[in-house]
């Protein structure tokens, strides 16, 4: 039998239905439902209007002489199960029917698992009842047509892809809208992401995902033609080559489901981790300095100097900053990691020295370092040549679109060296972290080296997280709090590499509402894990800490002082103006800390809710944090108990009043940008 992915089976009463009868289940607040032509239709209880108008098939199969056309149910068996999430039920539902011209039979195992009610889990399997092969060029399933509610937008949507356009995550759906959200490698050198779509709109939601224990080559596209009425939301995979089935064969996609939900993608994000934590896939919890304030060398860019870090060191220990990241240009070049000669001239002694700095001054010391990518004439390239990534022609890919090459995870030297890189970075150099940084690091391209798997072309993209682990595990088993931090820049971080970094990153965000809602969706997956919001610098403004602070990130900045590498075109100079904001900010995120605090959903849509608004839980203090460009309104502090509550705007430190729990509504409140707002309660005299 040829498989896609594996079904478990646990028999215990069987029995089975008519195939007369339509199957009805009821799992929380939603109902499934499927005819007599194994055509499905989801409802939601608490939905005003219908989710999903009439019936339609959730998986259609492409070969090379047509598609799937309509199946007839012929029986539904119905057994319990208890597995690893615990008790549920299985249907197992049979039809047969053809895919151009050529008979199958179709088997769907649709799960209800006790612990995750409005969640059901489906895999298909396809059996070729003809003598004749049967190619396979796309296979859809999970295919899902939500309606529009006539909201404005239709949909909000969180959509987990990464490319180059380095697009936000959460995102507006209307008509015309596409994105095919797929998890294999863009273009040379993005790709990954995280294999779930959430959609939603105010009264109702879905998500549709798969629960692989490995990366998988699919897409989950999301589209809304120009004139239609609904979106339609699947799991889709295409065949690099025809997959054949021959007679008598059969095969299984992997395990997916469809969940129903109210509100936005928080609560489906962080059910999602819980379900894949069952898998094994566990999200990190961060040393305390994972949470340490952050500044960074690359101000002065590639072309930094010693005497420049050196001179700006004091002003960094001055903003009460924790951590200092000495960036890209301490090596001779990417793939050649001795240390540069003209920085560094009495070599691993000097770069000790700058280490030993750092830490006199109470600060910790990261180092920066681009793995599995190499320059062409590199000595390590030259003494292992068989470690690169090669198309189906034998040629290394180019990544990054200069002439540098992508080294293979999977290769035994790459592993060796990295290896002893890490060892060097942290025991000898003496670094307390590692900032593993680039947008090639999401995924690996199909990898055809005849040194490696030629006939598995996607091993090295499976085998990528264990490349990460092995890292994490190096570096923590020399320094066990030592803070592993992955960039994949501008990219959604790949989730199965997630479980082996301790710091996550908003990773070269566009503005800040992408440092936002990145940090939104890493809380909702991984509420224990340290997340950085890189250099603020990069977004509005170039000094919007606030929206940093209030969501709970970690800040970061990569200012210059007293004056900038001249061969930079671009000042990030810390002027005196400039001094008493940065100071501020940290001394503000040191005091409150809420990256530490406990991040509140389930009160406000992250989409649908103007102003945007975040609450984090820290002891009994309630800290609100409400963005938009220029606000004048009411804004509702919802979630109080019951009492009265100081209401204090501690990023401008003043106190805006008192309001009571049960009227949690402020009148024509007017801000700027942002209002962060700490609220305590008031104790009865």
């Amino acid at each position: 039998m040829k498989t896609i992915g594996y079904i478990i089976l646990q028999l215990s009463v069987i029995f089975t239905l008519s195939c007369s009868r339509c199957m009805n289940l009821s799992t929380g607040g939603m109902s499934v439902s499927i005819n007599k032509n194994m055509q499905f239709h989801f409802a939601v209880g608490n939905s005003v209007n219908p989710v999903e108008k009439g019936y339609s098939d959730i998986d259609s199969l492409f070969s090379e002489k047509g598609s799937s056309g309509k199946f007839v149910l012929k029986n539904i068996i119905r057994i319990k199960v208890n597995e690893e999430p615990g008790p549920g039920i299985r249907y197992i539902i049979k039809g047969e029917g053809k895919v151009g011209g050529s008979k199958i039979r179709k088997e769907i195992f649709l799960t209800d698992y006790e612990k995750y009610p409005s969640v059901v889990f489906i895999s298909f399997r396809y059996t070729n009842l003809t003598s004749a092969t049967i190619s396979l060029r796309k296979i859809k399933f999970d295919i899902l047509h939500f309606s529009s509610g006539g909201d404005d937008p239709d949909f909000w949507s969180f959509q987990g892809e990464s490319s180059p356009l380095r697009k936000s995550w959460i995102l507006p759906v209307r008509k015309g809208f596409y994105q095919k959200n797929y998890m294999g490698t863009n273009e040379s050198d993005y790709g990954g992401g995280i294999p779930v779509s959430c959609l939603w709109r105010k009264d109702a939601g879905f998500s549709v995902g798969h629960i692989s224990g490995m990366p998988e080559i699919v897409s989950l596209p999301v589209l809304m033609g120009e004139n239609d009425k609904s979106a339609e939301m699947c799991i889709e995979r295409n065949f690099d080559l025809p997959f054949k089935l021959a007679g008598g064969e059969s095969f299984s996609t992997i395990t997916s489901f469809i969940e129903s939900y109210n509100g936005d993608c928080f609560m489906p994000l962080r059910r999602y981790a819980s379900i894949m934590a069952k898998h094994g896939i566990i999200m990190p919890e961060s040393e305390p300095d994972a949470f340490g304030s952050a500044w960074c060398t690359w101000g002065y860019g590639s072309n930094f100097t010693v005497k420049e870090i050196m001179e700006t060191l004091p002003m960094v220990k001055r903003m009460g900053i924790k951590w200092v990241t000495v960036d890209d240009g301490f090596q001779r070049a990417d793939g050649d990691w001795r240390l540069n000669k003209k920085k560094f001239p009495e070599g691993d002694s000097d770069m000790k020295k700058l280490v030993d700095v750092i830490h006199n001054m109470g600060m910790k010391a990261q180092i920066w370092y681009k793995p599995l990518v190499t320059e062409p004439d590199v000595p390590f390239l030259k003494e292992y040549p068989n470690c690169l990534v090669e198309d189906i022609s034998g040629q290394p890919y180019n990544i990054t679109g200069n002439g540098k090459y992508e080294m293979s995870p999977a290769d035994n030297d790459v592993i060796a060296e990295t290896r002893s890189l890490i060892t060097r970075y942290i025991r000898y150099y003496g670094f307390d972290g590692i900032k593993l940084d680039s947008h090639h690091l999401n995924s690996i391209n199909p990898d055809y080296n005849s040194f490696h798997s030629p006939k598995d072309p996607y091993r090295a993209n499976r085998m990528l997280p264990l490349f990460y682990k092995m890292i994490y595990d190096t570096a923590r088993n020399l320094n066990p709090h030592a803070v592993i931090q992955l960039c994949p820049c501008g990219c959604c971080f790949s989730f199965y590499d997630m479980p082996y970094v301790n710091q996550f990153v908003s990773s070269d965000p566009l503005d800040s509402r992408q440092v936002r809602t990145r940090g939104y969706v890493y809380r909702a997956i991984a509420p224990n894990t340290a997340y950085f919001a890189d250099h603020v610098e990069l977004i509005d403004g170039g000094d919007d800490f606030a929206s940093q602070i209030g969501i709970g990130a970690v800040p970061g900045t990569k200012f210059t002082y007293p004056a900038d590498n001249p061969s930079q075109k671009e000042s990030f100079l810390l002027t005196p103006e400039k001094q008493k904001i940065w100071k501020k900010a940290f001394v503000l995120y040191e005091k409150h800390k809420l990256s530490v605090g406990e991040y509140v959903p389930g009160y406000y849509d992250i989409g649908y809710d103007k102003p945007e608004t975040h609450l984090i839980k820290k002891g009994d203090t309630l800290y609100y944090a409400f963005y938009a460009d220029d606000y004048c309104g009411d804004i509702d502090f919802r979630g109080l108990k019951e009492g009265r509550y100081e209401v204090y705007d501690y990023y401008h430190n003043r106190c805006m009043g008192e309001i009571d729990a049960s009227d949690h509504i402020m009148k024509n409140i007017k801000f700027h940008g942002s209002l962060l707002i700490e609220l305590n309660k008031k104790l009865n005299r």
